[in-house]
Order: structure tokens, then C-alpha cells, then sequence
């Protein structure tokens, strides 16, 4: 089969995006998470919420430098493979992109390096407003990327321009204000929250029950480990009623901004009034033809699109299709309905996995328990890459539901008071991407899938390495200098707290367990 320059394009976006995707979440929920420790630490000078703060905040450097570095490639390819896009937009889609590096990742980058580098040197006031600063940083970059990101789903604050034949900024208040954005954005972050309070869960949660299982009820097991298995456990909560908050207005929006996505995430394929909810339906062909819902429930749909549990009529894709052919020509104006229904789905169920995880932490370590039994050390690794298949999935239906709009048509916003400006602003895919030849998009996407390959085994590595060194020792903080010393080096010895680093506790010369876990 020849090779088709969209589809390749296409292919090479989303595999960079979802690998870059990867990391963007735990840094989000991460950082507040240290900062909240570290905070704890500070206010009640518990120990072992120092401990926590320098394990968790190790991880936490780990995923934000390969974060980092993927996340350049995003940038790069809106001018090389997109650059029929990036022409049409820039004026608008520049904008929150240059924001996000002036207002955000500098404050991340040189907070971060405060951070780091800042035990045992800074006042300890300002070293936590460092981690805090960061942890504000690294959401308000997610603010600007999503703003970007809401114009492609809902277009606002500008006008196409007939002359230049390109999109124009003429309202950034309106930009920012979205109203895409304002949902979009508190739904990204608390599912941030949620990935990461499952991975300290789970990984508290683990250590916890491999320490206890060697029979030293006062130890770490009881102290450091199941208040960390229990703070997780409790963001994961927070988190899920926040994100199902979120995501019913979020839903109820684009019923009315992208019916087609919606209409395609149930199956739906013919106008009905009180449709049902789709819990399975199954397709022979990947097309409405064969579709059949096998299992519905009543009630849901309707609340899910206006809050109504009746009287609410729904359009399907089929009637929908013609519509978009009656005012754009014809075309084919269908997202993948395969895609699009199982990933709305695999957002949800993936969430339940991280909530039954939660509970069931909550359950077993109440009134001060320290359980023991090896099959929950076995679920608490088992659940943690739920949260990033969510978070992925979530994304997934969000970019392939609004196919094949690389720029989805908002008729409402026709270019307020600017004369000769009516049409609204609206792009395919097929017209966005840039005239290179498809061998040259195959050959590139197979190197960065191939390099993105390698940075994965390494990131895990890297991970894993960290979470088996297991936690410093009890004494080694700034604020023990002796102690310090004696634990690290001996009574004799001269030295700093050393700044958090990927070292292994070999390597630096600290005390700690490092037993085999060969389960890891």
C-alpha cells in the first residue's frame, strides 16, 4: 500500500505525544505532593515526612528530566511536519506556547535547581517556598499548553482573515477564558493528582508490607510507609470526586460543542430521544452499519449531555454526518468510532482501579494496622500504571474524537465586530500538514520511536533504581548535623548534606536498605 503523508504524520504526533504524555502527569500531581510533605516536615518536625520528601522528591526529578527533554520534539514538529497548521494559527496558537516558556518553565527550571541544590544551605523557609513555587510552575505550564490546546477543540478570541488566509488574535481575554479551558484544565490537573497519589500509594503501600513482613512492628513499616500509603490513598479520593466533577461539565460541554465526538463515544449512530448509555456495543466493521449496543443503561446519557434524566433528544452520527456535509462539502466528518468509544471507556475504567486500591489501602491500615499478607504488596504494583492508561486514554479520545478537525468549527464565534470576517475558523487535518515526502515522516518516526524506545527503558530503570534503594536513614537531615555525620561517614567525619541526586545509596556512601526485590 503507498504510503499516505497524513495518516504517517498523524502516526508520528501521537506517538511522541503519548510518550511525552507519559511524564507531564506525575510531574503534575508530584510536586505538591513533595511540597506537602516537605510542609508537614516543616510544621510538625516529623521525621519521617523528611524521609518521604527526599525519596518521593528523587522520583519526582527523575520523571521531570525526561519530560523535559521529550517534550521539546512537541514544539519542533508544529513547524516540521504541521507547518501548514502552524501558519494558520501561530498568531493565535504562539501565544499561550510563548507564555508557557516565559511565565512557567523558567520558574520551574530555576526553582527546581534551588531546590536541588538548596539542603542544608537555604533558610529552610525559603527552600520550601522553592518546592512550592515549582509545584504552582509546573501547573500553570499545563495551563498554557491546554489553552493552546482548546483552541484546536473550541476556536475563540480570533478571526479568519481572507487576505492572509490565517487565523487572527483579537481578543487573548477570550482566549483565556475558553470555556473549554476552564474545564479542561482543572480535569487534566486532578487526574495529575490522581497518577501520582497512586504511585505513592503503591509504592508506599509495597514497602510497607515487604518491611512488616520481616517482623519489626515499630519499624518503618508502621511509621513512614503506611502514612505515606494513607496519604496517597487519600489524594486518590480527593482526586476521583474532583475529576468525576470536572469531567460531567466537561462532557455536557462538548455535547454541545463537538456533538459528533460524543455521539461517537456512545455508538450512537441515529438521533434518539432518551438514549441509552453505552456500557458495550460491538461493530463488525469499525462503522455505524454494524454497530449494536449489546448492553445500555437508562437515565445516564441524558444526565451525562444536560443534567436531565428524560426529555432529552440526542443526535446521532449518521444525521450528523449529513449535517457536516451540508454546510463543509462532503467529506468524511467521522472520528474512528473504534478509537473514540473504547478510550472514553478505558479513561473510566482505569480510574475504578486506582479507587478500589485506595480503599483498600485505607481499609487495611485503619486504627494502625500494618498488614502483612504478600498478595497486597502484589495489587499495589499491579494498579500503578492504571492512572497513566487513564490519563492516556482520556487523551486519546480527546485529539481522536475531534478527527478529522485538526481545528474544530465554532459557529457561534464568527468574528464579533470585525467586518468581512464572518467565517468561523475551522481546518482539516488534510490541510495542515506540511508537503514533505512520506518516506522522509516514516524515517523520522521510526528514529524518535526508536530513541523514545531506549529513553523508556531508561526512565523505568531509573524509577525502579530509586524506589529499591528504599529511604534514607532516620537522622539525615540538615537539621541534625552530627547525627548526620556519624550515620554517613562517622564520628570523625567533615561533610554537607548532599543535594538530592540519582545516586545509589552505595554510591554516596549512606546506610540503607538495599535488600533484594526481585518482586520489583
Amino acid at each position: 500500500m503507498p504510503l499516505d503523508l497524513v495518516d504517517l504524520s498523524r502516526w508520528q504526533f501521537g506517538i511522541t505525544t503519548v510518550y511525552h504524555y507519559l511524564f507531564v502527569p506525575l510531574t503534575m500531581g508530584l510536586a505538591p505532593m513533595v511540597a506537602i510533605m516537605q510542609s508537614i516536615w516543616h510544621k510538625t518536625g516529623d521525621e519521617r515526612w523528611y524521609r518521604a520528601t527526599r525519596f518521593f522528591g528523587n522520583i519526582f526529578l527523575i520523571n521531570f528530566a525526561m519530560g523535559v527533554v521529550t517534550g521539546i520534539v512537541q514544539e519542533f514538529q508544529f513547524g516540521l511536519n504541521w507547518s501548514e497548521y502552524s501558519s494558520f494559527v501561530g498568531d493565535v496558537f504562539g501565544a499561550p506556547l510563548a507564555f508557557e516558556g516565559l511565565t512557567a518553565f523558567f520558574f520551574e527550571s530555576v526553582f527546581l535547581g534551588v531546590w536541588i541544590f538548596g539542603w542544608g544551605r537555604l533558610p529552610k523557609w525559603a527552600h520550601l517556598a522553592s518546592i512550592w513555587i515549582v509545584s504552582i510552575a509546573v501547573n500553570i505550564s499545563a495551563f498554557w499548553i491546554i489553552t493552546a490546546n482548546s483552541f484546536m477543540q473550541h476556536p475563540v478570541g480570533a478571526v479568519f482573515n481572507p487576505e492572509t488566509n490565517r487565523a487572527e488574535l483579537v481578543s487573548f481575554k477570550a482566549l483565556l477564558t475558553n470555556p473549554t479551558v476552564l474545564w479542561a484544565f482543572p480535569h487534566a490537573v486532578f487526574g495529575a493528582w490522581m497518577l501520582a497519589g497512586t504511585l505513592v500509594c503503591g509504592v508506599a503501600g509495597w514497602w510497607m508490607i515487604r518491611e512488616a513482613r520481616k517482623g519489626d512492628p515499630d519499624g518503618d513499616a508502621a511509621t513512614v510507609w503506611r502514612s505515606c500509603t494513607r496519604f496517597g490513598a487519600w489524594v486518590i479520593l480527593a482526586a476521583t470526586v474532583l475529576i468525576t466533577l470536572t469531567g460531567d461539565e466537561l462532557a455536557k460541554l462538548m455535547f454541545t460543542q463537538q456533538p459528533m465526538k460524543m455521539a461517537s463515544a456512545e455508538a450512537l449512530c441515529h438521533t434518539e430521544l432518551d438514549p441509552h448509555f453505552s456500557v458495550l456495543s460491538i461493530s463488525t466493521y469499525n462503522d455505524c452499519e454494524s454497530a449494536t449496543q449489546l448492553i445500555g443503561l437508562p437515565f445516564v446519557l441524558p444526565f451525562l449531555a444536560q443534567g436531565k434524566l428524560s426529555g432529552v433528544e440526542l443526535q446521532g452520527v449518521l444525521d450528523l454526518q449529513q449535517y457536516y456535509e451540508s454546510l463543509y462539502g462532503p467529506g468524511n466528518y467521522t472520528p474512528n468510532l473504534f478509537v473514540t468509544y473504547w478510550s472514553f471507556r478505558m479513561m473510566i475504567f482505569f480510574i475504578v482501579v486506582s479507587v478500589v486500591m485506595a480503599l483498600v489501602g485505607l481499609w487495611v491500615t485503619r486504627g494502625k494496622r500494618v498488614p502483612t499478607a504478600k498478595w497486597l504488596g502484589t495489587l499495589c504494583l499491579v494498579a500503578l500504571p492504571a492512572p497513566w492508561l487513564s490519563n492516556i486514554s482520556g487523551w486519546i479520545f480527546t485529539e481522536m474524537g475531534r478527527q478529522p478537525w485538526i481545528v474544530h468549527p465554532n459557529p457561534a464565534f464568527q468574528g464579533g465586530d470585525h467586518p468581512g470576517m464572518e467565517q468561523n475558523i475551522h481546518m482539516l487535518l488534510d490541510f495542515g500538514v506540511s508537503d514533505h515526502q512520506p518516506w522522509q515522516v516514516l524515517l523520522s518516526m521510526v528514529l524518535f520511536t526508536v530513541l523514545y524506545g531506549i529513553g523508556a527503558v531508561l526512565w523505568v530503570w531509573l524509577i525502579q533504581r530509586q524506589v529499591r534503594k528504599g529511604m534514607d536513614q532516620p537522622g539525615l537531615h540538615e537539621g541534625d548535623s552530627k547525627r548526620l555525620k556519624d550515620v554517613l561517614y562517622g564520628p570523625n567525619a567533615e561533610t554537607e548534606l548532599e543535594p538530592l541526586s540519582f545516586k545509589s545509596s552505595q554510591e554516596s556512601g549512606a546506610t540503607t536498605t538495599t535488600a533484594d526485590n526481585k518482586e520489583l
